[in-house]
């Protein structure tokens, strides 16, 4: 099963086939609409299986739609140390256990502070064991987390920027068919990063211990 979460922000946001994916495959997908998230859902004619956030920058209309069409809202409180995409990925855990992955779309939201959050929540100590199934996508992003082991990246359309962010300490990075090679590189910070292009359509790499963040990016 799989969940696919939809955050707040301007549709610029969206990566570029959003819509249709939304449109033509809605029954095949758990819909959760965070904030704006969920007004957007419903104003493209899926009902969000949940609809989470404050809706403090939602007008009068844009709520009655998102009360009539959503199947379960979840209110949360305006003042909160938490982003309203950190709460709906965890109340996707816990209303649909048998998810086995999660779907971010619009994830910066247009906002940068949003995006490293929605990246940093796979390392709260709620949150970790879903950083090989949470990915984020954007107009121009798309970000993986991956635990150790060995593994294969598809070039994402008209990604060809490779990042390799180590969140915690890493051990033996290698980088297989990328424009700049890796072997058994060590990262003792998180602010380490490994900067790196696609070659061909498909890219290798490996590494044994810690989590690691990888986002394909467009020029």
């Amino acid at each position: 099963m799989e969940a696919n979460i939809l955050v707040g922000g301007p549709k610029q946001f969206w990566p570029a086939n959003f819509e249709q994916l939304a449109t033509k495959h809605a029954q095949d997908f758990i819909w959760v609409g965070a904030d704006q998230g969920a007004v957007a859902l419903c104003e493209l004619g899926i009902s969000p299986n949940l609809a989470i956030g404050d809706f403090d920058s939602a007008s009068s209309r844009d709520q009655f739609l998102v009360q009539v069409r959503a199947q379960k809202i979840i209110a949360a409180r305006s003042e909160k140390d938490y982003t309203d995409t950190q709460l709906a990925v965890l109340m996707t855990e816990k209303y649909f256990p048998r998810v086995d992955k999660i779907n971010i779309y619009g994830a910066t939201g247009g906002r940068l502070d949003h995006l490293l959050a929605n990246i940093f929540l796979v390392l709260g100590p709620e949150f970790e064991h879903l950083a090989a199934k949470v990915r984020l996508f954007d107009c121009q992003n798309s970000v993986s987390f991956y635990l150790p082991g060995e593994y294969q990246l598809l070039k994402e359309a008209q990604m060809t920027y490779l990042a390799f962010i180590p969140l915690t300490a890493v051990k033996d990075l290698s980088l297989f068919n990328t424009k700049y090679r890796l072997a058994k590189a060590n990262f003792n910070r998180p602010i380490s990063l490994a900067s790196n292009e696609f070659m061909e359509e498909k890219a290798h790499f490996a590494f044994s211990e810690g989590v690691v963040c990888v986002i394909q990016s467009r020029d």
